[in-house]
């Protein structure tokens, strides 16, 4: 597989590995059919009076291609019975083989291109999730269990494994290395509205996050990083929010271990689907003029000029009309 290159969802063979397959097919039924005649020469005649090795192979081609010029025939009752139960039915094996040689390359090449104009036209406004790793399964499964269409989902991977893995879970994929502008490209970043950079590297990170946000300006693109001292960089190369994964967990590590009905907490957070989770939401027209602390939800921030200020923060204030806020919720009820 070619770097940069869509995977499609198809398991079968390449169509012209099929057809290869097809003709050595093909090829066997004129040996074998060569054989038996050549076996039983004296049931044949020929010009010439005998019936060599080549005349037999001369006989199967002919024969399975169905020309039949009559130069060379069966004369004896076993030959023609011969024909009639094993050289005919070969015959017709030899011709489907070829015929659906040719049907397969040209359909399967049309099938290709419908589906690539089918995942073009759905490659606008998607994700990307650059690494299908852990922490890439982890995001998508994130993303899908808040009903984001896994389709409209693309998987970056250097991994070819990966790559198939991610089409196989309804994803779209690009196998490649993502710090390169044709890898990207071929994942439509340019039309992307979210990237994530879930990469185990943290150089790569900023590599591929420096990539996406040339080639889209305008995507939320939210990366992941091992050291919180490379978090600065990642900010620096483009990316909107940042995650330090070695303190997150370390974080949940320290809490569990004084405060473990705290870090249970914290665990449901993170986790969609749990008792507890978190929305991002913007505020309804009801709310407007009203304090965080006085809405029926559980506000833990607000998001305010694309600034992040805690609900008790004295600049919050009243909810403005283009405000966002940060709300706990259960998933049942979201």
């Amino acid at each position: 597989m070619e770097s940069g290159t869509i995977v499609l969802p198809r398991a079968e063979a390449t169509p012209f590995r099929s057809a290869a397959r097809r003709l050595l097919v093909a090829l066997i039924v004129l040996v074998v059919i060569a054989t038996v005649v050549w076996l039983d020469g004296g049931g044949y005649t020929d010009v010439d009076g005998r019936v060599s090795w080549f005349d037999a192979l001369y006989y199967a081609t002919v024969t399975a291609s169905t020309t039949g010029y009559g130069d060379i025939a069966p004369v004896t009752e076993q030959a023609r019975l011969v024909n009639v139960l094993l050289v005919t039915p070969l015959r017709v094996v030899f011709v489907v083989a070829l015929i659906g040689s040719v049907f397969e390359v040209v359909t399967a090449s049309a099938r290709t291109a419908l589906r690539r104009r089918h995942y073009e036209k759905v490659l606008h406004g998607h994700t990307v999730v650059v690494g299908y790793g852990t922490r890439g399964r982890a995001a998508v499964r994130a993303l899908i269990e808040r009903d984001v269409a896994p389709e409209t989902i693309v998987a970056i991977d250097r991994d070819e494994t990966a790559a198939a893995e991610a089409v196989s879970n309804g994803l779209t994929a690009v196998h490649g290395d993502a710090t390169r502008d044709a890898v990207q490209r071929a994942a439509y970043v340019g039309e992307a509205a979210q990237v994530i950079v879930a990469v185990s590297q943290d150089a790569t990170s900023v590599l591929a996050t420096l990539t996406s946000r040339r080639l889209a300006p305008q995507a939320n693109i939210v990366a992941s990083v091992r050291e919180a001292e490379n978090a600065p960089l990642l900010h620096a190369s483009g990316a909107d929010s940042v995650v330090v994964s070695s303190e997150t967990a370390g974080r949940m590590l320290g809490v569990a271990v004084d405060r473990p009905r705290a870090a249970s907490v914290l665990g449901d957070l993170l986790t969609p689907g749990r008792s507890l989770d978190l929305e991002e939401r913007p505020v309804a027209d009801v709310e407007i003029g009203r304090t965080p602390r006085s809405l029926d939800g559980l506000v833990l921030a607000v998001v305010r000029d694309g600034r992040r200020l805690t609900y008790y923060d004295d600049e919050v204030g009243s909810l403005q009309p283009d405000d966002r806020v940060v709300v706990v919720v259960v998933p049942s009820a979201s």
